[in-house]
């Protein structure tokens, strides 16, 4: 596989929190993969949000980017606009922010390849408003 791996934030929730259904699934896809791993300041904020009941998940979280595991791509005010063009388009199921987030910065590098456990609104997002993402892990 090519291209830059997006990170959401269940698939980081399921990475720091051993107690997560698919902790062993993410890990071993996280282990596996030898390309760029990249998610935004809207992932960090969810994850270390959900992390927060888990002994020292937000601290780790933060870490967790600190140390490498992820490059955190901040907004801007052209991908803000991005984002609230798609948080309009599909509000039907509804759209949360992060997400929003992930498919800009999909557009913006070229890559479908999402790291996530939201299967269900990943297969309806589009980058590009044609692209189909390839979610991973596989299931």
């Amino acid at each position: 596989m090519a291209g830059e791996l997006l990170l959401d934030t269940g698939a980081l929730v399921s990475l720091l929190d051993h107690s997560q259904n698919l902790h062993q699934a993410c890990t071993e896809l996280f282990e596996a993969w030898g390309g760029a791993v990249v998610s935004t300041e809207a992932v960090l904020t969810e994850a270390t949000h959900l992390l927060g009941r888990v002994h020292g998940g937000r601290e780790a979280c933060v870490e967790f980017f600190l140390a490498g595991g992820a490059t955190l791509v901040p907004a801007s005010a052209l991908s803000l606009r991005r984002c609230k063009t798609l948080i309009r388009k599909y509000a039907d199921l509804p759209m949360d922010f992060a997400d929003a987030t992930l498919v800009v910065l999909a557009e913006d590098l070229g890559t479908d390849l999402v790291f996530t456990t939201d299967r269900r609104d990943f297969e309806v997002y589009r980058a590009g408003g044609h692209r189909r993402f390839q979610i991973l892990p596989k299931l």
